[in-house]
């Protein structure tokens, strides 16, 4: 058996090498010229399969990250998020009642006529 199929038989025991592959990080002659000069069994490929292990770790991880979270305080986030919100929202938005106040406020729209009180 030559030294391709070697690679070939070695590649699709781990697949995770494809992944690397999909990313653009390495290309499958990198890694066939990494196989060429190490071989199989090799540090060369820890940093390839640490990945995965790393990935099985912090899965492994998550329950414990989800059982410290504070529920309270997440609820106290989101209901000041709400209300900033709501501020935003009251402030951007333009009701069809605005002008009836304001028409109010400024008075009639027509002059009213000055009163001369000591006929000057």
């Amino acid at each position: 058996m030559n030294k391709k199929e070697e690679f070939k038989i070695f590649a699709s025991k781990h697949p995770e090498l494809s992944n690397f592959i999909k990313n653009g990080e390495m290309t499958w002659q990198k890694f066939y010229e990494i196989y060429d000069i190490y071989g199989e069994n090799n540090e060369a490929w820890e940093s390839f399969f640490k990945t995965k292990e790393s990935r099985n770790t912090s899965l492994n991880e998550l329950p414990k990250f989800i059982k410290n979270i504070d529920m309270d305080s997440i609820q106290k986030h989101i209901n000041t998020a709400q209300k900033a919100l709501g501020v935003i929202q009251e402030l951007t938005s333009k009701p069809s009642s605005t002008n009836n106040i304001t028409n109010t406020i400024k008075g009639p729209s027509t002059a009213r006529p000055i009163n001369k009180f000591f006929e000057d």
